[in-house]
């Protein structure tokens, strides 16, 4: 793929000088621990609604042990989880969607073209192509490593209800405790 087709100009990235870091991105994403799959934040962009950010994939991945031994592939879904999580910051820091946070929604049209593996930095950029308030982001996105396309596709994103999810947690509790 000719890197005039990424979503943002490969060479306006300095990973030097990243826009935001990890203490950074938590300002804005609730993952913790394992599931936190953004390194940095390289490229923001709110008058085309472009953002891009990068995950170094290390060798010590709670997943590289069991996808594959012997060959640890990096998953789909944890690529996909990276995406959310840029997409997450990105609404969240310009409180595009207008919600306490925002939840995965889907994907649409998705293709993972090429393998992630340990050692990679897998780029992501997006691109909002819809932003309804209290209802929905939609993005289109694409993962590179190297100048290599991995994975494109559109992801949504959704207003998570974070009481409601709350009292349900709660209501669970007080029921196992009995």
């Amino acid at each position: 793929m000719p890197k005039s087709d990424f979503i943002v100009d490969l060479s306006l990235l300095d990973f030097d000088q990243p826009v935001a870091d990890l203490d950074a991105i938590r300002a804005y994403n609730p993952q913790r621990h394992e599931m936190e799959h953004l390194t940095g934040i390289l490229y923001e962009d709110t008058g085309t609604l472009t953002c891009a950010g990068y995950k170094d994939v290390a060798h010590d991945e709670f997943w590289c042990r069991g996808h594959m031994p012997g060959m640890p592939v990096m998953p789909g879904v944890i690529q996909l989880e990276a995406v959310a999580q840029l997409s997450s910051y990105f609404a969240q820091k310009y409180d595009l969607l207008g919600a306490e946070m925002v939840g995965f929604g889907g994907v649409d049209a998705t293709r993972f073209r090429d393998v992630v593996v340990p050692g990679d930095r897998l780029v992501l950029m997006l691109h909002l192509t819809r932003a309804r308030r209290g209802r929905m982001i939609v993005a289109e996105f694409q993962g590179v490593v190297g100048d290599r396309l991995v994975v494109d596709g559109t992801i949504r994103g959704i207003p998570l209800p974070v009481k409601a999810v709350q009292d349900h947690l709660a209501v669970r509790a007080a029921q196992n405790a009995v």
